[in-house]
């Protein structure tokens, strides 16, 4: 019979190598000198986001990484480490991030996944930046819109202006 530590660590890896396959993007974070609270409170933000945070031992989170073939990622725990597993949109995983370590100096950004690119800090720091979808989308119309709408303003000014010289010439006339 196993031990009860080596069943956790077993099951706890295959709860992540799982999670890996499911997830779009994983995010690294070390959490050291975080309250409580305040890590109840990430969950909570992450949650919203349709993120779970995952804390695990650094020696399983390595062996997990090491299995599924992100060796690169393993570089990035070190101290009191948690796995983020997003299964959506991966900027707004970051921005939750990027707003909770503003106001939590403690949170740590140490790295993650994008599909199956490794991105550093400065990469998820960049996608918490961007504007969200609904802006981005207001955009593209905006930007199809443009050349439509200086289309007819173009027209309307031709228009003015013809107008306004038959108007010249007819008061020419009756003068």
């Amino acid at each position: 019979m196993k031990k009860l530590g080596l069943l956790f660590k077993e099951v706890s890896e295959k709860r992540i190598k799982s999670s890996l396959k499911e997830s779009h993007s994983v995010f690294v974070i070390n959490y050291s000198k975080l309250s409580g609270p305040d890590l109840n409170s990430l969950r909570l933000t992450l949650k919203s986001t349709n993120a779970n945070l995952f804390v695990i031992k650094n020696t399983v989170a390595r062996k997990a990484l090491k299995d599924s073939g992100l060796e690169l990622l393993v570089n990035t725990i070190n101290g009191p480490c948690g796995l983020i597993f997003s299964k959506d949109e991966p900027v707004d995983v970051s921005r939750a991030l990027y707003d909770f370590a503003k106001t939590h100096e403690q949170l740590k950004l140490q790295g993650g996944t994008l599909k199956d690119k490794i991105i550093g800090k400065n990469e998820i720091e960049a996608m918490a930046k961007l504007p969200s979808k609904e802006i981005l989308r207001a955009r593209v119309v905006m930007a199809l819109n443009s050349p439509i709408s200086g289309l007819v303003i173009v027209l309307n000014q031709t228009l003015k202006k013809f107008v306004y010289c038959l108007d010249q010439i007819k008061q020419k006339k009756t003068v």
